[in-house]
This record gives C-alpha cells, sequence and structure tokens, in this order.
C-alpha cells in the first residue's frame, strides 16, 4: 500500500521540481609556491547565464604577481592569478563578498606547507579563517554534510526515488531497491572519481531523465494491472539505472574536487552523506504522507495521477537536456 500512501505527496513533489534547479558551489583553491607566494584558483558558477555575483577578497595587502587570467567553462568562469601575500597566509581571513545575498556554498581548499585544508563556506558565515592544518575529521564531516546537501537539491535523482517507491509492494521490497540503488551508484561513483570509467555529463543527464520517465511509466502499468521485470523486480531495475546516476554523482563531485591525500576518505564520507541524505528524504516523504492519510482520503487513482506528474517532469528535463546538448 506504500503505492497508495505516497500519491498526492508526489504529485505536489512533481510540479515543484519542474522549477527546480540545482546550485552548484563556487570553489576556492589556493596553493603555497613559496615563502609568501600563492597560486589562486577560483571558480564560480553561472546561474542563467551570469557569473555568481560574489567578489573574492583576499587578506589586506595581497599584490598580484601575474594575472589574472579568465577562462570561460560550460556551466562556470574559471579566475587564475599568482598573489604574494605578506606574512604569508595562515592565520588570515579570506571574504566572499556578497555570498550572503545567494544560496550557494563555497568548497575551499588550501595549501599551506604540504598540508591541505577543505572547508565548505556558507552563506550564513561568508569568509574563511584560514588554518594551517585540518584533521581527517574536518575532511570526513565536509564531505558527509556536502553529500547530504547534494542529495536533497538533486531532484532528479529524489524523483527516481520517489518514482520506485510507486511500484515497490512491501517494505522488505523497499529496502531492497534502496540497497541496491544505493551500491549501484557507489560503484559507478569510485569507478569514475578515480579515472576508470569517464562518460560525457550532457548524455548522462538526459539519460537520468529517461530513467525517471521509464519508471514513471511502469508505475502506470502497474495500475492498470500489467506486470513487467520492473514492476516485479524493481530492485534489479534500481540496480540498472543506480549506476547510470552514479555518473550523475560523480559530476557533483567533481565541481567540488577532492583534496589530494584524502581522496578514499571524502569519497566515503560523499558517499555516506548521499546515503544519509537519501534515506531522510524516504523517511519524511514516508512520514508526511502517513500523517495526511489521517486527515483525508487519498483516491484509488491517486499513484497513476502521481506518475504521471513525474513523468511529465521527467520529459520536460529530458528534452531540455537534449536541448543544451546540441543547440
Amino acid at each position: 500500500m506504500i503505492r497508495l500512501a505516497l500519491a498526492l505527496l508526489l504529485a505536489l513533489l512533481g510540479a515543484a521540481a519542474a522549477q527546480a534547479h540545482e546550485v552548484r558551489p563556487a570553489y576556492l583553491q589556493i596553493d603555497q609556491t613559496g615563502a609568501d607566494r600563492y597560486t589562486v584558483i577560483w571558480r564560480t558558477p553561472l546561474l542563467s547565464g551570469a557569473p555568481l555575483p560574489v567578489v573574492l577578497t583576499l587578506p589586506p595587502g595581497t599584490r598580484t604577481v601575474s594575472g589574472p587570467g579568465t577562462q570561460s567553462m560550460p556551466g562556470s568562469t574559471i579566475e587564475r592569478r599568482i598573489v604574494e601575500i605578506p606574512g604569508g597566509l595562515a592565520g588570515q581571513r579570506i571574504d566572499f563578498v556578497g555570498l550572503q545575498a545567494t544560496i550557494t556554498d563555497v568548497l575551499a581548499r588550501i595549501t599551506l606547507d604540504g598540508h591541505t585544508t577543505t572547508t565548505m563556506v556558507r552563506p550564513s558565515e561568508p569568509f574563511l579563517a584560514v588554518q594551517a592544518e585540518q584533521g581527517a575529521v574536518a575532511v570526513a564531516l565536509t564531505y558527509l554534510r556536502e553529500g547530504v546537501a547534494h542529495i536533497l537539491f538533486g531532484f532528479d535523482h529524489l524523483l527516481f526515488v520517489a518514482a520506485l517507491m510507486l511500484i515497490v509492494r512491501d517494505w522488505r521490497m523497499l529496502l531492497k531497491t534502496v540497497t541496491a540503488f544505493t551500491v549501484a551508484h557507489s560503484i559507478t561513483l569510485a569507478l569514475a572519481t578515480f579515472g576508470l570509467v569517464r562518460l560525457p555529463s550532457g548524455p548522462v543527464e538526459a539519460m537520468i531523465a529517461l530513467s525517471i520517465m521509464l519508471v514513471a511509466v511502469e508505475a502506470v502499468r502497474l495500475r492498470r494491472g500489467e506486470t513487467s521485470l520492473a514492476t516485479q523486480w524493481p530492485w534489479l531495475v534500481a540496480f540498472a539505472f543506480g549506476l547510470l546516476h552514479g555518473f550523475g554523482f560523480a559530476g557533483a563531485l567533481a565541481d567540488l574536487g577532492l583534496p589530494p591525500g584524502d581522496i578514499p576518505l571524502a569519497l566515503l564520507f560523499f558517499n555516506l552523506g548521499v546515503e544519509l541524505g537519501q534515506l531522510l528524504f524516504i523517511a519524511a516523504l514516508l512520514g508526511v504522507v502517513a500523517a495526511a492519510r489521517r486527515l483525508v482520503a487519498i483516491p484509488f487513482q491517486a499513484p497513476v495521477a502521481a506518475a504521471y506528474a513525474i513523468g511529465i517532469v521527467a520529459a520536460f528535463w529530458c528534452f531540455e537536456r537534449l536541448d543544451a546538448m546540441f543547440f
């Protein structure tokens, strides 16, 4: 009966997700090359074709030695320069002016004297106090939080999980299906991160949208009394499409970057964060709908309406992403 309980909320989710866009973080990398000399890479995402309205402000007294040079990339702008900071960068403060007016985070990776620190700067606190060294716990927590944030704002991945829940028959199968999806996207995320398998992001994103649409079709067929491999073995479908979704997660992780020397740790906790966020979404969805069932009677045909809503959103995403690839 999970399909029936979820129907109303899924329909609302599908309508809201049609207008949602994932926000990629900005990225700052500073590497020490001399006593007081540093290379600076500042990458900002494009919002509606315009650079993120945030100004990177280095410590007072900073002098530009060369640059800045600007490079345009798909979805972002990269600025590179070499600077000198009298007295060094350790213990100094970097400000991100204007970040507080956005919903975008900044991943800052700073290497001083061979030690790398990785920090996520939030709009609520748009500055960074530079530390000389960072422990493994700080790296793990940074990537755990980012994994949770990515899945909770990755509306296509969430909608795929919601669509799977429409074809799941019982709690045991739900657990098996979610586990299969997690195992699959963890495999391809690791393969892509270590450079063993690479796929272009455009076709991957279009195929992810198509996978959502296909599962929505299966949900409609199930309500009509038809059976298929997807409805009988949803965990197998979750695993197969989970391999594809893992490449989507890899694109987000590539935008974040991984700290040299801590790649396995960062990858592990990003994966755990994705899984934690996914479980939070499922728990919240089931909890809200269970509460709603006490207040209203959900129509028998509501699962079909929910499946159509999900399929329409997925079809829109698919054509939108195909358009971005070829035009």
